[in-house]
């Protein structure tokens, strides 16, 4: 989300102030009665720094999107981020402060006109003190769309044009290095749980057709009450944008955690997300189980691990760190259909 940089208080008053000193210097200059220069001074003081303050809120105002026009995914993703509410109510705040300090600008630059020219300092350094005011109550939700602007920075493209597969499991299956292998996406691998900080996505065509492929944090085997901020914005992916999933499963249990529990993250993942599920069965060269055939390696008899898997034809046995069986799986892409969601959810965001 591109939030514009925020300013403190005290760098939107020094701003407003010091051009205000600038253009009152300048009124000091022109050619009228002296008598009404000084009450032009002040009022040009005070008219101009209610500008720049103004200009600045509204530039902040106008950047940020209105959350409730953008696509779903959008939406929950800032919620998980930063919250959704909280950002609304900083935003207001901001509309509060424009609101107020226009009206400063109308009332003290009538009541200026109006004095002896005597009481025009007194009453510009009277608007003085309650500009700093209200920009000083807005401080916490200045520093909180700071905050926000440094946590949405990398905040995912989505093209909601093209096929989506969202790559699922636990974490250090090998997620990120098979996309590294089958698109142009150069994710951070490493061998550590949780490698994958943030969703990161892949772009490939196939005869024609744009497919996207998001690889979602490693996901844990428990409620979503009890989930990270990692794992919330991998079920927002699954949720929102998958046409399917490719769930993987590292046969060798290198990561860390058994088959059986990888199964069941998986059966649980199927039974929330109403979308067709793809089994890559990973590591097989770490499993030593790749020197036979796929015959053999289809037969429940000799392969344990698939006496849970349910009648299906969409698994594939691979090894993503050595490369072994990516035809099979952009075989496998180009066969997915596109899920009609929501006309709000086919829009692209910059």
């Amino acid at each position: 989300m591109m939030i514009p940089t925020i300013p403190t208080p005290d760098e939107l008053l020094d701003k407003g102030f010091r051009r205000g000193k600038k253009a009152a210097d300048l009124a000091r200059t022109s050619k009228i009665p002296r008598h009404l220069k000084s009450k032009r001074i002040e009022e040009t003081r005070v008219i101009t720094a209610c500008q720049v303050i103004k200009d600045r809120i509204k530039m902040i105002l106008d950047r940020v999107p209105d959350i409730e026009t953008l696509p779903e995914f959008y939406q929950d993703y800032i919620d998980i981020t930063v919250g959704v509410d909280e950002m609304k109510k900083a935003l207001g705040a901001l509309n509060w402060a424009y609101g107020i300090i226009t009206q400063l600008e109308k009332d003290y630059s009538s009541r200026i006109r109006r004095s002896s020219p005597e009481k025009a300092s007194t009453l510009q350094k009277q608007a003085y003190g309650r500009i700093a005011s209200v920009v000083n109550k807005i401080k916490k939700d200045l520093d909180f769309l700071d905050f926000a602007k440094a946590n949405l920075r990398n905040m995912p493209t989505i093209d909601f044009e093209a096929t989506t597969i969202v790559i699922a499991g636990f974490p250090n299956v090998g997620k990120s290095t098979l996309l590294r292998q089958i698109t142009d996406a150069t994710p951070e691998v490493a061998n550590y749980p949780f490698t994958t900080k943030g969703i990161q996505i892949g772009h490939l065509e196939r005869n024609w057709k744009k497919i996207q492929i998001i690889d979602t944090p490693g996901l844990l085997d428990r409620p979503i009450l009890d989930m990270n901020e990692i794992e919330l914005n991998a079920m927002v992916a699954l949720e929102h944008l998958a046409d399917a999933i490719f769930f993987i499963i590292d046969v060798s249990e290198t990561c860390g955690f058994s088959i059986e529990s990888q199964f069941n993250l998986s059966y649980e993942i199927k039974r929330i997300f109403d979308v067709p599920m793809v089994y890559l069965f990973n590591k097989i060269d770490i499993a030593d189980v790749n020197k036979n055939t796929n015959e053999k390696l289809k037969s429940e008899s000799d392969i344990s691990y698939l006496n849970g898997l349910e009648e299906t034809d969409d698994y594939l046995f691979i090894s993503a760190y050595e490369g072994k069986g990516i035809e099979d799986i952009i075989s496998k892409l180009s066969s997915v259909r596109k899920i009609e969601r929501n006309k709000n959810e086919d829009m692209e965001f910059y």
